[in-house]
């Protein structure tokens, strides 16, 4: 491993990180969303209010989205529970930095299916997912 930075590792690409995932056993995947979780870039505090609330979540999750220059849509997230972080994180890599019409158009559950989260994680870990998802297809719709 190299050393530490205050600097966020790159995001991996979705498909690297199933094929990864895969091999891994119960608790290496645990340690994988946390791991994903703390990738995640800062967001700021102020940030953190009821308007960026996913509501349904076990834990408090927010999810506040920025506009690129080009028109993509970069979202900041956070969580005060570590697993629920890693989740915001695996549900942000399949639409983090696209136009809005294109996230409009993509299967996030689809692409989040072959990690079989409902199997792998408690149910009131999963159960927010819908509603994280929802916010970002309702974001998206909002700046197409």
């Amino acid at each position: 491993m190299g050393g530490m930075t205050d600097q966020p590792a790159p995001m991996p690409v979705l498909a690297d990180l199933q094929e990864e995932y895969e091999f891994l056993d119960a608790d290496d995947r645990y340690r994988l969303l946390i791991d994903l979780g703390r990738g995640l870039e800062d967001m700021p505090d102020a940030l953190k209010t009821d308007a960026t609330l996913v509501r349904g979540c076990s834990a408090a999750v927010w999810v506040y989205p920025t506009v690129l220059a080009d028109g993509r849509l970069h979202f900041l997230a956070d969580s005060n529970a570590a697993i629920t972080k890693g989740i915001i994180a695996l549900v942000l890599l399949t639409v983090q930095d696209c136009a809005p019409a294109e996230i409009g158009a993509t299967d996030i559950e689809g692409a989040l299916a072959p990690f079989d989260l409902k199997n792998q994680l408690s149910s009131n870990r999963t159960q927010g997912i819908p509603n994280m998802i929802a916010l970002i297809r309702e974001t998206a719709t909002r700046y197409a």
